[in-house]
């Protein structure tokens, strides 16, 4: 049995009959909140409800149904957290391992908690690694050599890069939101879905970097990216 409490607004909405010819049934204005119980039990449905009318058609019970969990998703998702940050020891040379399972999808057998860690200047540890769906947010790495990382999914809020090289990486779907990538060097990288809300961008380069039309007009936007940088990736 599914139970559906849904506070609506006094807006009225409409719903479709499925006959051949198609007719528009307005529901009138709601004053409350209603309670919509569906039981799919030995093929009976029982409905309550505060409507001001007496019957409701059962395909509104689904419409409804449908409608709610549509309308809260959004809220759900919003009001996700990052996991507490891991105690396990050592965890920041975790990335000097790496992530192999699943690169292209983010998928792991475990975390790689790499949030406040410091990877300045690290010339050795980092090429080459695959870090999918790591989090990365306030970790610094600036002056590190990331060349050809692997970094799907990745979460790297407000981290550091300031001068990072990360040639003929894979930075697919990496949140970089507030993160300063001053100097970065995106030369024959991957930048696919990946996205640079409030990103530092001055002077880095983007040399043959690969990324998709709409990924490109989304970070066209930031203000941030040299005159030089914007030539490279093609921004009109």
């Amino acid at each position: 049995m599914a139970t559906l409490s849904i506070p609506l607004s006094p807006n009225s909405f409409c719903l479709r009959s499925f006959t051949p010819k198609s007719q528009v049934f307005p529901i009138p204005k709601l004053h409350s909140s209603i309670t919509i119980t569906c039981s799919a039990r030995d093929g009976s449905e029982s409905k309550r409800s505060l409507f001001h009318f007496k019957e409701i058609k059962n395909v509104a019970c689904g419409i409804l149904a449908v409608w709610a969990l549509t309308a809260t998703s959004p809220v759900i998702a919003a009001n996700q957290r990052l996991p507490p940050l891991s105690t396990e020891p050592n965890r920041c040379e975790k990335a000097f391992v790496g992530n192999t399972i699943g690169q292209a999808n983010g998928v792991y057998d475990k975390p790689i908690d790499l949030r406040f860690c410091d990877y300045t200047n690290d010339k050795s540890n980092l090429k080459g690694k695959s870090l999918a769906a790591a989090l990365m947010s306030n970790a610094k790495f600036d002056g590190a050599d990331m060349t050809e990382v692997v970094m799907s999914k990745a979460y790297a809020a407000g981290a550091s890069f300031k001068g990072v090289d990360f040639s003929n990486a894979v930075l697919d779907r990496v949140n970089f939101e507030k993160a300063d990538l001053k100097g970065a060097v995106f030369r024959n990288t991957v930048l696919s879905g990946s996205t640079f809300n409030q990103a530092q961008l001055e002077d880095a380069v983007f040399e043959d970097t690969i990324i998709g039309y709409i990924d490109l007009q989304k970070l066209c936007t930031n203000t941030s990216i040299s005159a030089d940088g914007r030539a490279e990736l093609g921004c009109r």
